[in-house]
């Protein structure tokens, strides 16, 4: 009996046993691994094919459309995917107004600071867009009013530009904004304007003058403004992302 005992304990400290025990571990912890980074790659799979889009339009006139490219937009995404949970590609893509392009963008953003011309070729499609759900954001970088409203007359010549009160839900929209559009660079210096044009009372175009939104999204050291500015210019437009993808 001592013998078959002494044998038992003698098999199950065998140096193979160790290793095979050891392999095993190994194993089970590898597997564990696996489906943990299979988990991770899975929920980047679905973050990266379920993001929604945003684009800078590229118009002709002479204006400068590539205001907003560097720093400007990149940290209003980086801003609305942080703080209020948006999962918005971080690529901005640039479109050009008579593109079936800008039909892959829920949301597209324009702004300058001179003149702005669209043919009747970008008012076509433009207008096709719009109707079918699309949104444009136009954000008067100063000197660029004239020439956005003729344009916009040029989309819906039927149609004024409506002022929005500070009831509507874009100025609530995830941030509550009580006096409506903030004030970020003074120009003029007169009281800051969201218009917006509607279809089927759905807002489909925001117009947001003197206000100059796009600059406070720029990062501190291209105009320097202080933190509490570029923290508001950055809610307004979380806060009109925010209102594009849930309505």
């Amino acid at each position: 009996m001592f013998i078959c005992l002494s044998q038992k304990v003698a098999k199950r400290n065998h140096p193979r046993n160790k290793y095979f025990l050891s392999d095993l571990l190994n194993f089970l912890m590898y597997k564990s691994l696996i489906k943990i980074n299979l988990s991770i790659l899975f929920f980047f799979i679905l973050q990266f094919q379920y993001a929604q889009k945003i684009a800078l339009l590229k118009y002709s006139g002479g204006g400068d459309w590539y205001a907003n490219i560097t720093t400007s937009l990149p940290n209003l995404v980086n801003f609305s995917n942080k703080q209020i949970h948006t999962v918005i590609d971080k690529k901005i893509k640039v479109v050009e107004p008579s593109s079936v392009e800008i039909f892959d963008f829920p949301f597209i953003h324009a702004t300058g600071h001179g003149n702005i011309f669209f043919s009747e070729t970008d008012i076509q499609n433009l207008r096709k867009y719009l109707k079918n759900g699309g949104f444009i954001h136009f954000d008067d970088n100063y000197g660029m009013d004239k020439y956005v409203r003729r344009e916009i007359k040029k989309l819906f010549p039927r149609q004024e530009l409506k002022e929005l009160p500070v009831s509507h839900p874009i100025f609530h929209a995830y941030y509550n904004f009580q006096k409506g559009l903030p004030k970020i660079h003074e120009h003029d210096g007169k009281p800051p304007q969201a218009f917006g044009i509607f279809i089927n009372n759905r807002l489909v175009l925001l117009y947001t003058y003197e206000s100059d939104l796009g600059d406070g999204w720029e990062s501190e050291e291209i105009h320097h403004d202080p933190a509490e500015i570029r923290e508001k210019a950055l809610k307004m437009g979380a806060n009109i992302l925010y209102y594009v993808f849930t309505n």
